[in-house]
């Protein structure tokens, strides 16, 4: 690129350069990406750690100001011309963490993260106070789980007492990054549905939840803006801070699974979207509410208009990272091990709970190896089992689906575990779907640079309006050829899903 001027005058072989940047605040880092939406290729992108803390009663939690340094270093990482190409912003976050803010913005206490479950009294004091789960799932459509945001703001309100009187704004971290952005506590549909304090029918926040935990916390929930709407425009202190355009749009956003569905076109049913990170997401979008009585799948909202019905396991990629670590693999060799065992790895089975988990609910549950035996105790074994645990994780919200009438015509794998082809063939033969890898990589990234073109047409700026799934189709780029399931070696994954269920029905009351 060479620099020519004011923002959008940036000439790159011939043509103008006009970016969109898309943003993905992860558990473990944040990612920005400038899209060059008429060349449709990425013009840059940068990436900086974000750490966390983690103690063994559960809590899992970050600084709100780690956020910002995050944001600070991938903007400072970008070249100047590039950053002055930036026309609007999108932010994806990673979903249900508590940002609790005071009167003047100012963070009171550390992020309690998705994967915390430090807060399983605090779920069941909410469900009995709310009548019984089947009266949550009524109203937010999900059950009262560790992972989401209503029983961290209880937590707070008995652990912090102190804090929760200077409670002022409740954020969700992609909330929060969209405040620093703009000066403006907002939230949005797809990321509110997740903190269970959601009525997701009407798509409002629920009074009636909010009101289990106390009186005040109604009122320190931020307003709400629709799916192609502004959250505001970047501030001059944030241009200042970040080296950014002032004044250019900032999309409403959304958490990391609602941009990752629409950075993979999951905007019209039909197709499921399956993250294989940290935790695990398997979600389909459909135009009108799915609510599963069971809780398993959350009837979350979408990020562009309709509804998102969603599992998530807490453990995915988790089992790999720690026996790759053990052994002293990198991925390459961990999965070339993995290669050299059958179907079921000769038995071995591995629960993957090193996290505890949400799907099944099991906040104190422990990981385990079992079924070994003399004969079958090998490393290729362990490494194939740790591998197809996360998609049998996964198999629980696919039965979910289907049980729902869902029909789903294929899949499309993100997260780190999609690179793998041997991880591919397990879910398309676990799963009995084809496998689809979307090119680039980073769909929550993706998502927030579409949606913020989105926004940015929206705004009568750049031309005639269109809806969000015809910017999917516009943009979103699938990779390769399908991975489709085989038929024996799917019944072979069938007799392995049950070993696997019988371990999971024997030891779960162990975590009760």
């Amino acid at each position: 690129m060479v620099k020519s001027g004011d923002r959008g005058m940036v000439k790159d072989k011939g043509y103008i350069v006009k970016t969109v940047c898309g943003i993905d605040l992860g558990t473990q880092s944040c990612k920005v990406v400038l899209y060059d939406y008429e060349a449709k290729k990425a013009a840059a992108s940068s990436q900086a750690a974000v750490d966390m803390i983690a103690e063994n009663d559960g809590t899992r939690e970050q600084k709100a100001e780690w956020y910002q340094g995050a944001l600070k270093s991938c903007f400072a990482a970008l070249p100047e011309d590039a950053k002055k190409t930036i026309e609007a912003i999108g932010v994806s976050g990673h979903q249900h963490g508590l940002v609790p803010l005071d009167e003047k913005g100012k963070a009171l206490y550390n992020v309690k993260l998705w994967c915390d479950t430090a807060t399983a009294a605090e779920c069941e004091e909410i469900t009995k106070a709310a009548g019984g789960e089947s009266t949550i799932i009524a109203e937010a459509g999900l059950p009262m789980r560790p992972g989401y945001t209503a029983p961290k703001v209880l937590w707070l309100k008995k652990h912090k007492p102190e804090v929760f009187k200077q409670l002022k704004y409740i954020l969700l971290p992609h909330d929060y990054v969209n405040f620093l952005f703009t000066g403006h506590y907002t939230a949005e549909y797809g990321d509110a549905s997740g903190t269970a304090l959601f009525d997701v029918r009407k798509r409002e926040w629920s009074a009636k939840i909010a009101g289990l935990i106390d009186s005040k916390v109604i009122d320190c929930l931020p307003p709400l803006v629709k799916p192609g709407e502004n959250a505001g425009t970047v501030s001059a202190a944030a241009a200042a801070e970040y080296g950014i355009p002032a004044g250019i749009p900032v999309a409403a956003g959304g958490g990391d699974n609602m941009m990752g569905a629409v950075g993979t076109g999951t905007v019209k049913d039909g197709f499921l979207t399956m993250s294989l990170g940290t935790s695990g997401t398997l979600y389909g979008y459909s135009d009108v509410p799915v609510i599963d009585p069971s809780g398993d799948l959350a009837a979350f909202c979408s990020s562009s208009g309709g509804w998102l019905p969603l599992l998530c396991t807490m453990n995915c990629t988790v089992a790999s990272e720690e026996f790759r670590g053990l052994f002293g693999l990198d991925v390459k060799a961990f999965d070339a091990e993995a290669a050299k065992a059958p179907v079921g790895a000769e038995g071995i089975v591995i629960l993957p709970f090193f996290n505890g988990e949400r799907t099944p609910n099991l906040p104190n549950g422990r990981a385990s190896v079992n079924g070994i035996t003399a004969a079958n105790f090998k490393k290729e074994n362990i490494a194939r089992a740790a591998l197809e645990s996360a998609i049998f994780g996964m198999r629980i919200g696919m039965e979910g689906f289907n049980k729902l009438g869902f029909k789903a015509r294929e899949i499309r794998l993100i997260g780190g575990g999609a690179k793998s082809p041997l991880w591919q063939n397990i879910a398309a033969n676990v799963l009995k779907l084809p496998i689809r890898v979307p090119s680039g990589g980073e769909a929550a990234a993706m998502g927030g640079a579409i949606q913020a073109l989105w926004c940015l047409h929206n705004s009568g700026k750049t031309g005639a309006q269109k809806a969000i799934g015809e910017w999917c189709d516009d943009h979103v780029v699938l990779e390769g050829a399908l991975v489709e399931p085989d038929s024996k070696t799917s019944a072979a994954y069938d007799a392995a899903y049950e070993s696997y269920s019988r371990y999971l029905g024997a030891l779960s009351p162990l975590y009760i």
